[in-house]
């Protein structure tokens, strides 16, 4: 994958963060739907609006994460799709080692502190509502739930694979270097 796949890359590690508006928008739409959420039980009495909204806000998140932050701030990109015999297939990319190497480290630890303690407030936030006896209301945690999960269940397996590809890349590089070491040797003899 080359880095313009990815959008610019960030640069080594310093004291500000790589991606400044990207990390705003990677924490805004998490913030605004939870605040929605709970704020919305003091300012509006439609279940509807607080329904509408709040999903909307947390599927805008879901969007930004899978399709924005996660390939410019962690070098991570996943999907799901259905192949033709109707099983669903996970496909991941990342950057390769030396450009995953370069990403700032506030940008990554960002990201996946946002994106696990998100879905911890929902969680939360649902046994809230079970203790009030909001059954309604758990509807709306659900789905915000369920998008917060899919987005760490995939950028989770992504980057277990972009572990994997760099592990394999390193044995196939050490296993070269070592097979032209030895032909090198006996080929001198």
């Amino acid at each position: 994958m080359s880095s313009t796949d990815f959008g610019e890359v960030s640069r080594p590690a310093g004291e500000n963060y790589a991606n400044p508006k990207t990390c705003f928008f990677h924490v805004l739409f998490k913030a605004a739907a939870l605040a929605f959420y709970i704020l919305s039980a003091l300012f509006v009495d439609s279940f509807v609006i607080i329904f509408v909204v709040t999903v909307l806000l947390a599927a805008l998140d879901f969007w930004v994460v899978k399709n924005v932050s996660g390939r410019i701030l962690v070098g991570l990109r996943w999907w799901n799709e259905i192949n033709d015999l109707g099983e669903s297939v996970w496909r991941f990319e990342c950057l390769d080692q030396e450009l995953l190497a370069r990403m700032n480290k506030k940008d990554t630890w960002l990201f996946w502190w946002t994106l696990y303690l998100t879905a911890v407030a929902w969680i939360v936030l649902g046994i809230f509502s079970l203790i009030r006896f909001q059954a309604d209301y758990l509807l709306v945690i659900a789905v915000c739930l369920t998008l917060s999960i899919a987005n760490i269940v995939g950028f989770t397996k992504c980057r277990k694979d972009a572990k994997k590809q760099i592990q394999a890349f390193a044995s196939q590089t050490i296993a070269s270097r070592f097979t032209s070491t030895i032909q090198s040797a006996f080929s001198v003899v």
